[in-house]
């Protein structure tokens, strides 16, 4: 089980303690939640590459009162030519090693806009924590470590040349210079300066200048719907979002067991997620209506006591890194950060060391597709932090994950374990979990998901009993990082960092 902590002036849940002590140091220094954000993902962007960081994208959700969506997710570059892919023999864009699954990095907007619109510190300031741990070093992980020595073989992933066990220490000064430059120039010493002709040169015409100058930041409506008596909100497509608040619209008519570890529980939530995400990859994509208004008609398809025949199509383990704030003033910022898959596409740009995400993998290659890879455009994606009110509008948590398209899916779990079960952050956070996975972490929807199990859950030889094909794995990881925090009706924050995360923590004030 998680620990639940327990503060009353502010808290930060990330999956390193270094960046969660940062978030903290800036409520201490009069920031607010959005500060701490900022600080917070800023460390992590040097502290967990094989995560996050500046050649990543991010989604927000805000609430100050009312709720905000940020998308600062990258678009492909003017080069894009979906027909040269194809002419390669491609039917599904490329995974590793390739720079046209690489969308211009939306991170640096996306805390830039946080920033215009709600900070209280100067950037500098928020920025100063992770430039000194690039500068001067910090400890690998024990999650960062085991990649090292291959990372480090790889061109401009110097920075990990010495790496090969937990604990030895890492310096970034690359990764140093571009927080710095973003930190006294803005944008354009960041997107047009060493970072950004850097990604021009290894673009070799995937990317202009015009491409590096137009801002990848949009505040866009958040979508939302009642669960358990609150109401659960989400950032909107080309989010995947949609398909937890649409997992929930379906859960609410069928009969649940009262305990959690009934494998009955376990079996109307996975069919909840799969008549939710059957059909993901023909509707979601940048332009898309959620389709909410669709859980009746797709919870007649589910057989509330075997596995129901909903027609699979095909979504595998991302690395993300989520986190979450809130102030003491109630300000509350859930926030995830990606590199899709491990450390992206395992290209970096040469100047700063600065390793690409690869999340261009979410686009389709089949001709006049919505999502279709193509100049300008944004690829569907699997990051959807969420955030829950009370039914005056007060805040109540905080909640996100990583774990590629089974982030919904955790986020299901977690959500009825908290709501409808009324457990603790430590103990919803704690639960052993199960996902649908096949492949990749990004290709679920691909084919007939198995259910995963994770090691101690109670479910498995009722599943079996239920019709699904159950495979059981390792406790980790692979069932992502999910963090929580939950806003007491006292006003006591109640919060659980992931402990599959090994070194995450949940820090108050």
């Amino acid at each position: 089980m998680s620990e639940t902590r327990y503060a009353l002036n502010g808290m930060v849940c990330t999956v390193d303690h270094l960046a969660s002590a940062a978030g903290v140091a800036m409520l201490d220094k009069g920031g607010n939640a959005v500060d701490a954000a900022i600080a917070a993902n800023a460390v992590l962007a040097v502290t967990a590459p094989h995560m996050c960081g500046l050649g990543g994208d991010l989604f927000a959700l805000v609430h100050d009162g009312a709720v905000s969506a940020l998308n600062a997710s990258g678009r492909a570059g003017s080069g894009a030519d979906p027909d040269r892919l194809r002419a390669e023999g491609l039917d599904r864009m490329p995974h590793l090693y390739d720079i046209r699954s690489v969308p211009v990095p939306g991170c640096a907007d996306g805390w830039l806009a946080l920033h215009e619109r709600w900070a209280r510190l100067p950037l500098g300031d928020l920025l100063a924590p992770a430039i000194r741990l690039a500068t001067e070093g910090f400890p690998a992980s024990p999650l960062l470590a085991p990649g090292g020595e291959f990372i480090g073989s790889l061109a401009g992933a110097r920075d990990f040349a010495a790496v090969r066990r937990a604990g030895d220490v890492i310096r970034r000064p690359g990764v140093a210079r571009a927080l710095t430059a973003l930190a006294e120039g803005g944008r354009a010493a960041f997107y047009q300066g060493e970072f950004g002709k850097g990604l021009l040169e290894l673009g070799r015409g995937e990317y202009t200048e015009e491409d590096l100058a137009r801002p990848n930041a949009d505040w866009v409506k958040p979508l939302s719907v009642e669960a358990f008596g609150h109401r659960v909100w989400t950032v909107p497509p080309n989010s995947q979002g949609y398909l937890l608040l649409l997992a929930l619209e379906i859960l609410a008519e069928l009969e649940r067991p009262a305990d959690p570890a009934d494998p009955r529980w376990a079996h109307l939530l996975v069919e909840a997620a799969r008549a939710a995400g059957h059909d993901r990859l023909d509707v979601l994509h940048e332009a898309a209506v959620a389709p909410l208004g669709t859980a009746a008609a797709r919870r007649a398809m589910i057989d509330t006591e075997r596995r129901s025949p909903v027609p699979d199509a095909p979504a595998g383990p991302g690395d993300t890194t989520y986190l979450c704030v809130v102030d003491g003033d109630g300000m509350g910022v859930s926030l995830i950060q990606s590199n899709a898959s491990g450390f992206g596409s395992l290209l970096f740009e040469p100047n700063t060391g600065i390793n690409l995400h690869n999340r261009g993998i979410g686009f389709s290659l089949t001709p006049g597709h919505p999502a279709e890879y193509g100049p300008g455009r944004r690829p569907p994606h699997t990051l959807c932090p969420a955030l829950i009110t009370r039914p005056d509008g007060a805040l109540r948590t905080v909640i996100g994950t990583m774990g590629g398209d089974a982030q919904p899916q955790i986020l299901l779990q977690l959500v009825t374990r908290l709501l409808a079960h009324d457990q603790t952050p430590g103990e919803a956070i704690g639960a052993p979990r199960w996902a649908l996975g096949s492949g990749t972490g990004f290709d679920t929807w691909r084919s007939a998901p198995v259910v995963e199990v994770e090691e101690g859950a109670p479910w498995a030889d009722g599943l079996r009993e239920r019709g699904h094909t159950v495979e059981p794995v390792e406790w980790g990881s692979g069932f992502g990082h999910a963090h929580m925090i939950d806003r007491l009706p006292s006003g006591v924050l109640a919060g659980a960092a992931d402990p599959r995360a090994l070194i995450g923590a949940a820090l108050g004030r």
